[in-house]
């Protein structure tokens, strides 16, 4: 059967230009001393990923577009599929190191794809043997799909079905949803039928949906006029300007464990709260060394998953996008690491679902009822140079990823960044993803916008560094208050003998005054004379 692209997928077709190319990438470091043998040849990743072509719809199928876009594209089966179309390899010049490896991503990242085959393909990189930390002998897997076909959840859900858990090639996922299948291009009659169709349908659709959702966006609205409205307070920055087609990569790991540590030191802090606390520490380190660090605090987008904590596996891996998104300070005005992320977390734990998401899930809501000729002619004037809309300075995405090592064709998973595209007045991306214990800050940006990408990278590797260093406030118990001094004693009386006692003291008192009389010798008695 026929299946449609819809509105949001859409319109990452519509805003593609030339210097704005709408796909993403995902960056896969392997050590291939795990496999049979001790090392992976290129046509073992061929076989491997030719076994996994059943596990996702988004290996086989292709656009079929309308001309003028008179409605949104379809998703049909590409007769002609080759694998080895999709896929091809390099080897790093000399040195060989991380800099000359960033380079390559770059540019194999800010290459347009065939927009007629099958939207992904794999760039195998060999010859990492000078990257510290990295095995000698590794190789990297660049693995780009457009954005009309996966969201970073759903992309995510599709490199793990082409993984295993183990060396001997146990699959991650044991049974992937059955793969649906794709009707043949539909006949210009039948587009025309469709188009018309849904161009009558959409403004009944978009009313009744506006009616619904009229509480909600009036309550945004409101909200949005007493904040000062949409881009109050956002400064100008050198990432808000039209962005050129030169892209540059860099990055950077950090331990979740670390993260968990800092994450104690802030009562109710997230991941995401340290990693845009982080960002924003890097942040206001490189732009005060250029001498550009505004008064305001930088706005950053934050995407949204939509699809919610489903239980049934095989809506989470259907591709597509299901994301909204909200805007988030993150804090370049405050200096001290922790006040930043208690900042933000006062921020984050009301804003996510509450206030900032509200207005993006509505308009992507209703973005579904605009008919594709009039979407597209709308996505290309908002996103032109000229009419670019600025409500933030830069991007920052956080995708959880697997906790468990994983392999490939043998090969053992060491390290993982992601890419995504930039914007015009959004020139700077931070792509987030984790796995098995670390998390990767993956930095996106331009040439001319930011030349020392290098430089920024340590600046996150300091701004983290800080956190970890910052030792958090004890709340002191209150003093307890001192007792007032005490009167001073009187002295105490003495006591009055008792009469009895009082007269024998007096007489022997007087007796031990009068002196003793001498002693007197004894007199013998005069002695008798005999009588004659």
């Amino acid at each position: 059967m026929l299946k449609q692209l819809s509105a949001q997928d859409a319109q990452f077709l519509y805003t593609q230009t030339a210097n704005n190319l709408t796909h993403i990438m995902g960056v896969y470091i392997y050590d291939p001393s795990t496999a049979p043998g001790g090392f992976v040849r290129f046509k073992d990743i061929i076989a491997h990923v030719e076994s996994r072509v059943h596990t996702s719809p988004l290996f086989k199928r292709r656009l079929h577009r309308l001309p003028f876009d008179l409605d949104h594209p379809y998703w049909v089966e590409d007769e002609h599929f080759d694998i080895e179309a999709h896929m091809s390899h390099a080897r790093l010049p000399e040195p060989g190191d991380w800099r000359q490896f960033c380079i390559a991503v770059a540019r194999w990242f800010s290459k347009p794809m065939d927009m007629n085959r099958p939207l992904w393909d794999i760039y195998i990189i060999e010859g990492l043997d000078r990257i510290p930390g990295i095995p000698k002998g590794s190789f990297a897997m660049l693995h780009r799909v457009h954005h009309a076909a996966v969201d970073g959840a759903s992309g995510a859900h599709a490199f793990i079905a082409m993984s295993d858990i183990d060396a001997s090639g146990t699959p991650a996922i044991a049974e992937p949803p059955p793969v649906e299948e794709f009707g043949r291009p539909p006949s210009s009659a039948e587009t025309v039928t469709r188009a018309w169709g849904a161009s009558m349908q959409s403004p009944v659709k978009f009313m009744n949906a506006l009616l619904k959702m009229s509480p909600a966006i009036v309550a945004s609205a409101r909200r949005s006029m007493a904040e000062g409205g949409m881009t109050a307070g956002v400064p100008e920055t050198r990432f808000n300007v039209p962005v050129g087609p030169h892209k540059m990569f860099e990055g950077t790991t950090v331990a979740l464990a670390d993260i968990a540590e800092i994450r104690r030191k802030v009562p109710g802090a997230t991941v995401n709260d340290v990693v845009l606390t982080t960002v924003g520490g890097a942040l206001r380190k490189y732009l005060a060394k250029h001498k550009e660090l505004p008064k305001e605090s930088l706005v950053a987008v934050a995407p949204i998953n939509l699809r919610g904590k489903e239980k049934d596996a095989g809506k989470a891996s259907t591709p597509g996008n299901q994301v909204s998104a909200m805007s988030v300070p993150i804090r370049t005005d405050i200096a001290g690491p922790l006040e930043r992320l208690a900042a933000i977390r006062a921020y984050t734990v009301e804003a996510k679902e509450a206030k900032a998401g509200v207005s993006a899930r509505i308009m992507t809501d209703l973005s579904q009822h605009i008919p594709g000729a009039t979407m597209a002619a709308v996505a290309r004037i908002v996103t032109s140079e000229r009419f670019a809309v600025r409500g933030t300075n830069l991007f920052i995405s956080n995708v959880p990823g697997a906790q468990v090592p994983l392999y490939l064709a043998g090969a053992r998973l060491v390290q993982q960044h992601g890419m995504a595209p930039l914007a015009n007045n959004m020139g700077l991306f931070i792509a987030t993803p984790s796995y098995n214990g670390r998390i990767a800050f993956s930095i996106v940006g331009e040439r001319d916008i930011m030349p020392d990408i290098a430089f920024f990278r340590e600046c996150i590797d300091e701004s983290f560094a800080d956190l970890m260093a910052a030792a958090p406030k004890v709340e002191k118990p209150p003093a307890k208050p001192k007792a007032a001094p005490k009167p001073p004693a009187k002295p105490k009386a003495k006591a009055k003998p008792a009469p009895v006692a009082k007269r024998a003291a007096k007489t022997a008192s007087k007796a031990a005054a009068k002196p003793k009389p001498k002693a007197t010798r004894k007199k013998k008695p005069p002695v008798s004379s005999p009588r004659t």
